[in-house]
C-alpha cells in the first residue's frame, strides 16, 4: 500500500472514530478546529489520488448529481405505524391488554399483578426512514411511504452527518436494516430559517416540515447543506441474531455506530412508564429537538412476537401523545373562502401565535352555525388548538376579555370572489308522502363555474389523480389558466394549444408538450373516473364506482330518477336527488356535451346494465319507494298481489282497495294517486325501470364475466405481494363490493399479517377467510393475475 493510501485509510478511521464519539456517545475528544484540519487533509489527499476515493469516506457526504425522480423501494418487512394513547387511562388499557396477551397474572386487592418491562424513548417529530447495511456498508436509504413501499433516498441519507457510512466494530449481521427518525434539531432549524430569510428563500413552518422537505430533495447537495440528524428506534430485516430485548438491541446498535436516543430507559411496570412520560413532558421544551410524545415498547423480543400485530400497528408498542397545545390570541378578522361546490366558509385571521411549535395566523371556523355556537366576535380573545398536523381550530372565546368595539360576524350577501348571491342551503327530509324543509349550516355562492373560486377548485378536482389523472396540471397552473381566462370549464382544457401553455409561468417547450400529451392521454377515462371527476355533490369515488358498475352507461346515470337510483347499493334518497339534480342542471349538461362532443372524450367500460340489477325491481318494492302515507313495505306488497300491475293500482276503485288494505291505508292510497302528479311520477318510474331492464317483467340476465357480483369482501391486515388498493381493484373488476367492516352479509375476508378485530369478527360469524396466497390463487381461478 502506498504512503498516500495508508494515510487516507488512517484519516478515515480517525474521523470515523471522532464522528462516533461526537454523534453517538456525545463525548467529543477533539476541538472542532482539529476535526476540520483532519477533514481538509483527507480532502486534499483524495483530490490528489481520486482512484482512492470510496463511497464510505466522510468526504462523500456532500452529495452527488441531482436525480430526476426517486425510485421505489419495497420494504421486505413492512414499516408499521403505532397506535396512540392520549391519556393515562389509554396507557393503562394498553398495559392491561399486554398482560392479558402474555397470560400474566392480573392484580387483586392485595397487589397489582405481574409487571411488564418496557423500553421508553421520546417520540421524535420527524420523518421515518430505513437504512440498509450489507457487510457493514450503507447500501440503501428509504422513506416509510405507505408502510409497504417507500422512496429510495440513498443519495440523501448519505449526506446526514451522524449516519455511519460503515458500521463500527465487528459482529454485525451480513444484512442489517435499521429504522428510525430523521429530524432537524431546534438550533439547526433556526439557523436554516435565518439563512433562508437572508437569501430571500422560503422559510419553514417547523422543524418537521424542514426535515421532510430537506430529505426529499432531488438534489442531494441541498440535503447535505441542511442540519439533519438520524435517531434509530428499531430494526427491519436482519440476517443474524441480535440481543433478546429492545433496549439490549438498541445498545448493541449503538456499539456499531448507529445513533440511538440518549433518553432511552427501561421501565418496569406501567407506573414507571407514566413517571417517565411526566418527567420528559416537563423537560420537553428544554430538549434540543421537537417531540410529540413518548413511545413505549414491550422490552422482551420474544414477548413482542407472541403479542403480534393488528392491521398496521403492533400490539406490543404504543405512542403516548402529549396533549394538543392551546394558546390565546386575538381574532383580527373573519374572511370567507369559496370551495368547489360553492360553499362559503368562514376563516379566522388571527394575531400570529406559536402553537405546538408552529406559528398560527389562520384557523378554521367550519361554518356559521359554529360561529354562533362559539359566540365569537371580531376582536375577541380566543383559544386556538392545534393537534399534530390538524388544521388549527378556534376552540372557545374568553368573554371577559371582549373589547368594547368587538363586532359580530356576518355572512356576506354577495360572493367575495364573483359577487353572485350567497344563499343558505336547504335541507330536504323526505318521508311518507311529504318533504320537510329546514335550513342547512352551509351557505353557497350561486355563481357556479362563473365564480373563479368554484371554477378553479372544480378543475383541480377534475384533473386529480383519482379522477381524470392529468399529470402536470398543478393547482398553480390551473389558477393561471383561469386567471388568464384560457379556461372557463373542464371542457376548455381540451382546447388548450401549445402557444397558450408555453406562455404560462414555469413552462418551456418540453413541459408544454408533455402537458398536451397528458391531456390527450386522458381522453379515454373509465366511466367511474369520469363520473367522479364531474364533482357531483356527495358522490365520492366509491359511489361513482357503484353508478358505473351498476348502470354501466353515462346515459342511464344521467337519466336515472332518484327512486331508480335507490335500487343501487349504498345510494340513499338524498344522494339520489343530488345526482338527479346535477344532471338536470342545464349548465352541467352543456359541459358534459362539450366534453363528450368536441373535446373527444371516449368513455371506457360502458355496456349493458349489470346483470345483478336486471329485473331487480318488484311492483311491491316500487310502490313502497313512492312513500305513500301510511303505506309501508307490507301494505305495498298486498297492493301488488291484489292488482298485479301499476295500471291496476292506479285504476283500482275504493272497493278494490278495501279488499287489499284496511280503510285508513286504502283511503291514503286512493288520495295519493288521485293527485295527477303522483300518478305521473309512478308511471315515469315504471317506464324507466322497463327501459333500463330493471322492471319485474324484464328478462333476468345471468351474471357472466362477473363471478363475484353481489358479494361483499373485506380486506384486513398487511398484504405483502400487492397493495390494498390493487387488491380492491381486482375484486371490483370481478363484481365484488369491498367493504370496510365485517358483518353477517360479508362473503369473504382476506387477512394478511397483522389482521386484528376484523379477522376476529369473521371467525365469530363463521365468515370464510383467505390468506394472501389463497386469495391470489382464487384470483387466478377467475383469470386475474398479479
Amino acid at each position: 500500500m502506498s504512503d498516500a493510501a495508508q494515510r487516507i485509510s488512517a484519516l478515515r478511521n480517525e474521523l470515523d472514530a471522532h464522528n462516533y464519539r461526537y454523534y453517538v456517545l456525545d463525548e467529543p475528544s477533539i476541538p472542532d478546529a482539529e476535526y476540520d484540519r483532519l477533514f481538509r487533509e483527507l480532502q486534499a489527499l483524495e483530490a490528489a489520488h481520486p482512484e482512492l476515493v470510496t463511497p464510505e469516506s466522510s468526504t462523500q457526504r456532500v452529495g452527488g448529481e441531482a436525480l430526476s425522480a426517486f425510485g421505489e423501494v419495497r420494504h421486505e418487512v413492512p414499516m408499521l405505524s403505532l397506535g396512540n394513547a392520549f391519556d393515562d387511562n389509554d396507557l393503562l388499557d394498553f398495559d392491561r391488554r399486554v398482560r392479558e396477551g402474555l397470560n400474566l397474572p392480573g392484580g387483586d386487592l392485595f397487589g397489582g399483578g405481574a409487571e411488564v418491562a418496557y423500553s421508553c424513548e421520546p417520540k421524535l417529530d420527524g420523518l421515518a426512514v430505513s437504512l440498509r447495511y450489507e457487510n457493514g456498508q450503507l447500501v440503501r436509504g428509504a422513506t416509510r411511504g405507505d408502510g409497504s413501499t417507500g422512496e429510495d433516498i440513498s443519495s440523501n441519507v448519505r449526506t446526514i452527518r451522524n449516519v455511519p457510512l460503515r458500521l463500527q466494530g465487528e459482529g454485525w449481521p451480513q444484512v442489517l436494516e435499521v429504522r428510525g427518525e430523521v429530524y432537524m434539531p431546534k438550533a439547526g432549524f433556526e439557523a436554516l430559517n435565518a439563512r433562508q430569510a437572508e437569501g430571500g428563500g422560503k422559510t419553514f413552518a417547523n422543524p418537521r416540515n424542514a426535515a421532510a422537505g430537506s430529505l426529499r430533495q432531488l438534489d442531494p447537495k441541498i440535503t447535505a447543506s441542511r442540519p439533519l440528524e438520524f435517531c434509530c428506534y428499531g430494526v427491519g430485516q436482519v440476517s443474524g441474531e441480535l440481543p433478546a430485548t429492545q433496549v439490549g438491541m438498541l445498545e448493541q446498535l449503538k456499539v456499531w455506530g448507529i445513533p440511538i436516543s440518549r433518553e432511552l430507559k427501561l421501565a418496569k411496570g406501567v407506573e414507571a412508564c407514566l413517571e417517565y412520560y411526566r418527567d420528559i413532558g416537563q423537560r420537553r421544551m428544554e430538549l434540543p429537538y421537537d417531540i410529540d410524545g413518548v413511545v413505549f415498547k414491550v422490552n422482551t423480543i420474544e414477548d413482542q412476537q407472541q403479542l403480534g400485530f393488528r392491521a398496521r400497528t403492533p400490539h406490543w408498542a404504543i405512542a403516548h401523545k402529549f396533549p394538543a397545545q392551546e394558546e390565546l390570541t386575538e381574532l383580527l378578522a373573519v374572511e370567507f373562502q369559496v370551495g368547489r361546490t360553492g360553499a362559503v366558509t368562514p376563516v379566522a385571521r388571527l394575531k400570529p401565535v406559536k402553537v405546538a411549535g408552529v406559528m398560527v395566523a389562520n384557523a378554521s371556523l367550519h361554518n356559521m352555525d359554529e360561529v354562533a355556537r362559539l359566540g365569537v366576535m371580531i376582536g375577541d380573545t380566543v383559544i386556538i388548538r392545534r393537534a399534530g398536523d390538524v388544521i388549527p381550530q378556534v376552540m372557545a372565546v374568553v368573554p371577559e376579555r371582549r373589547p368594547a368595539d368587538a363586532r359580530p360576524v356576518h355572512i356576506p350577501e354577495q360572493c367575495p370572489v364573483c359577487g353572485s348571491a350567497v344563499e343558505r342551503t336547504q335541507l330536504v327530509k323526505r318521508s311518507k308522502g311529504k318533504a320537510s324543509v329546514s335550513e342547512g349550516s352551509v351557505y353557497r355562492c350561486v355563481g357556479r363555474l362563473s365564480c373563479q373560486a368554484q371554477l378553479k377548485q372544480a378543475i383541480i378536482h377534475f384533473v386529480s389523480r383519482r379522477a381524470m389523472d392529468i399529470e402536470g396540471l398543478g393547482d398553480k397552473t390551473i389558477e393561471q389558466l383561469v386567471d388568464e381566462q384560457l379556461i372557463a370549464s373542464p371542457a376548455d382544457l381540451y382546447r388548450l394549444t401549445f402557444e397558450q401553455i408555453i406562455g404560462l409561468e414555469g413552462f418551456a417547450e418540453v413541459s408544454s408538450n408533455k402537458l398536451l400529451a397528458a391531456i390527450e392521454d386522458s381522453k379515454r377515462p373509465t366511466l367511474a373516473r369520469f363520473i367522479y371527476a364531474l364533482g357531483i355533490p356527495d358522490v365520492g369515488e366509491e359511489t361513482a364506482k357503484v353508478l358505473a358498475r351498476s348502470l354501466a352507461s353515462l346515459a342511464r346515470v344521467r337519466q336515472a330518477l332518484p327512486e331508480v337510483l335507490t335500487y343501487l347499493p349504498d345510494i340513499g334518497l338524498e344522494v339520489a336527488h343530488e345526482i338527479h339534480s346535477f344532471f338536470g342542471d342545464a349548465h352541467n349538461q352543456r359541459v358534459i356535451e362539450a366534453l363528450l362532443g368536441e373535446s373527444g372524450l371516449q368513455l371506457q367500460e360502458e355496456g349493458e346494465l349489470s346483470a345483478e340489477f336486471s329485473a331487480i325491481a318488484t311492483l311491491g318494492g316500487m310502490l313502497d319507494k313512492l312513500n305513500i302515507p301510511s303505506v309501508g313495505p307490507g301494505a305495498a306488497q298486498k297492493l301488488a298481489e291484489r292488482f298485479v300491475s301499476l295500471q291496476g293500482v292506479l285504476g283500482g276503485d275504493w272497493l278494490d282497495m278495501r279488499q287489499a288494505l284496511p280503510e285508513k291505508q286504502a283511503k291514503a292510497v286512493r288520495e295519493f294517486f288521485d293527485n295527477p302528479d303522483n300518478a305521473q311520477r309512478a308511471r315515469a318510474i315504471e317506464e324507466q325501470l322497463r327501459d333500463f331492464g330493471m322492471h319485474w317483467e324484464s328478462e333476468k340476465k345471468v351474471a357472466e364475466g362477473l363471478p363475484l357480483a353481489g358479494q361483499t369482501w373485506v380486506l384486513t391486515g398487511t398484504l405483502e405481494l400487492m397493495s390494498r388498493d390493487q387488491a380492491k381493484a381486482k375484486l371490483e373488476s370481478l363484481g365484488a363490493k369491498v367493504a370496510g367492516s365485517v358483518s353477517a352479509k360479508t362473503h369473504c375476508v382476506v387477512a394478511g399479517p397483522g389482521a386484528g378485530s376484523k379477522l376476529a369478527k369473521a371467525s365469530e360469524l363463521g365468515v370464510r377467510v383467505l390468506d394472501e396466497q389463497a386469495f391470489i390463487a382464487c384470483l387466478a381461478d377467475y383469470g386475474v393475475s398479479l
